[in-house]
C-alpha cells in the first residue's frame, strides 16, 4: 500500500541532503565544540556550529551571535518565556504577561508555571479565524511586560500580523516572543523590520531532523537559562550542542527553495476546494493569510478518530483535533478558542503538506477523504437524524 504522509506539521522526513550531512557528523567527525586551544575534531566542530549559526541567521537577517542552538521548539519556547520573565522578576515583584488562547502548550503550561512566582498572565481576544484582536491588544499592552504571540497557527495554520503586534510591543517597551515554528522559512521573517525579540524556529517541520531547534535573541537580551552546568550558547544553555543535529539544520536551511513554497500553496488550495466539495465541510481558520501548507476541515456528523483510523489503514497519514485522539481526552483548545461548536471540534481533520507532496497525492487523498466522510454518515445516527 502505497502511503500519502499529510502530517508534517507534526514532523517531516529529513532529506537526502540532511542525512548525509548527520551521517558524516555522527560516523566520521564527531567531535565538539571545545574551548579557545580545543584539539584537531574540537576546532573543526567548532567551526561547524559558526557556520550553521550563520546560515540560521542569514535566513530571517540576524547577526550569527543572536541566534541560540535549542533542542527544538518545546524547549526554545520554554527558554524564551521563562528565561525573560524569570530576568524581569529580578527586577520587580511580579510581571504581566500577555498571550493568546491558541499558542503552542509549551507556551501556555510554561506561563501557567510561572504563575506561582507572581506572573500574571491575560490572553487575548481571537477571532473566528484565529486572529488577535489588535485593540485588545492595544488596550492591554500598556500594563504588561511581556508578549507571546506566535507568527502561525499549528493547527489551522493563521498568519498573525506579527509587524503590526510588534509595533506596539516596542512602542511600550515589551519584550515580544514570536514562536515562528510553522512560518519560518515558509513566511518571510525580517528581524531588522519587524521589532521581535526572542523567535523561536525548529528543524522537524523544514525537512530537518528531530533534536535541533533555534532561538533568534536580540543583542542585549538576558535570558535566566533553564540549564545549568558547563555553559554554551552565550550562557543560555548548558551542555554539549547537538551538532550531528545542528548540522543537519544548518543543511535543511541551506537547500530550502522558496519555489517550493509557490507549489505548497497551490497544492494546499487545490486540497481545499476538493475537501470543501465534500457536503457539509468547514474551513477552520483563514483562506487568505494561511500559511502554504496547512489545510484544516471539519466534517459534520463524524468524529475525527475514525477518520483518522480509517485513513490510516486506507493510506493517508492526518491529523485530527478530536478529544479522543489525545491522552488527555480534550478537545483542540484552539478550535475551543475560535468557538466552533463541539461536533466541529471533534470533526476537526487537519492535513499538512511538504515539498515532497505531490499533485497526484492530493486527488487521491480528496478521494479517500470523500469515501471515508460518506461511509461514516452512513451510519451516523446523528447525522441520518439530521437528513430526516
Amino acid at each position: 500500500m502505497r502511503i500519502i504522509y499529510l502530517d508534517n506539521g507534526n514532523i517531516t522526513r529529513i532529506s537526502e541532503e540532511v542525512f548525509e550531512v548527520m551521517r558524516e557528523r555522527y560516523l566520521d567527525k564527531f567531535g565538539v565544540p571545545g574551548g579557545e586551544f580545543g584539539h584537531l575534531y574540537e576546532e573543526e566542530a567548532t567551526e561547524t556550529l559558526w557556520r550553521a549559526r550563520e546560515e540560521i541567521a542569514r535566513a530571517i537577517n540576524a547577526h550569527p551571535e543572536e541566534i541560540i542552538f535549542t533542542e527544538g521548539v518545546t524547549e526554545g519556547n520554554n527558554l524564551a518565556v521563562k528565561g525573560a520573565l524569570l530576568q524581569i522578576l529580578k527586577k520587580e515583584k511580579g510581571a504581566v504577561a500577555l498571550t493568546s488562547p491558541i499558542e503552542r502548550k509549551c507556551v501556555l503550561r510554561s506561563l501557567e508555571h510561572l504563575s506561582q512566582y507572581g506572573v500574571k498572565t491575560r490572553k487575548l481576544k481571537v477571532d473566528s479565524e484565529g486572529f488577535v484582536s489588535i485593540e485588545n491588544l492595544k488596550e492591554l499592552i500598556s500594563d504588561a511586560n511581556f508578549l507571546s504571540i506566535q507568527h502561525v497557527n499549528q493547527e489551522i495554520g493563521t498568519v498573525q500580523d506579527i509587524k503590526a503586534i510588534s509595533d506596539l510591543a516596542e512602542d511600550e517597551g515589551v519584550i515580544y516572543h514570536a514562536d515562528a515554528t510553522h512560518s519560518f522559512l515558509k513566511e518571510p521573517i525580517d528581524v531588522e523590520r519587524i521589532s521581535v525579540d526572542i523567535l523561536t524556529m525548529s528543524a522537524h517541520v523544514i525537512h530537518g531532523p528531530l533534536g535541533a531547534g533555534a532561538l533568534f535573541v536580540r543583542e542585549g537580551l538576558k535570558l535566566e537559562p533553564l540549564l545549568h552546568g558547563p555553559m554554551s550558547e552565550r550562557g543560555f544553555r548548558a551542555g554539549h550542542p547537538n551538532l550531528p543535529a545542528i548540522a543537519g539544520f544548518a543543511k535543511a536551511v541551506q537547500t530550502w527553495n522558496w519555489d517550493d513554497v509557490d507549489k505548497m500553496r497551490e497544492l494546499r488550495d487545490k486540497l481545499i476546494n476538493g475537501l470543501l466539495n465534500i457536503e457539509d465541510s468547514k474551513l477552520n481558520g483563514p483562506k487568505d493569510k494561511r500559511v502554504c501548507d496547512n489545510v484544516n476541515v471539519s466534517f459534520k456528523g463524524v468524529e475525527g478518530e475514525a477518520i483518522l483510523m480509517m485513513a490510516s489503514h486506507m493510506g493517508l497519514i492526518i491529523r485530527t483535533g478530536s478529544a479522543c485522539y489525545n491522552e488527555s481526552l480534550e478537545p483542540s483548545h484552539v478550535m475551543r478558542a475560535i468557538e466552533r461548536n463541539m461536533e466541529f471540534v471533534n470533526s476537526s481533520t487537519r492535513f499538512v503538506l511538504s515539498r515532497y507532496t505531490t499533485r497526484e497525492e492530493i486527488n487521491t487523498a480528496v478521494e479517500i477523504m470523500e469515501e471515508i466522510v460518506d461511509r461514516l454518515r452512513s451510519f451516523s445516527p446523528l447525522y441520518r437524524r439530521r437528513e430526516k
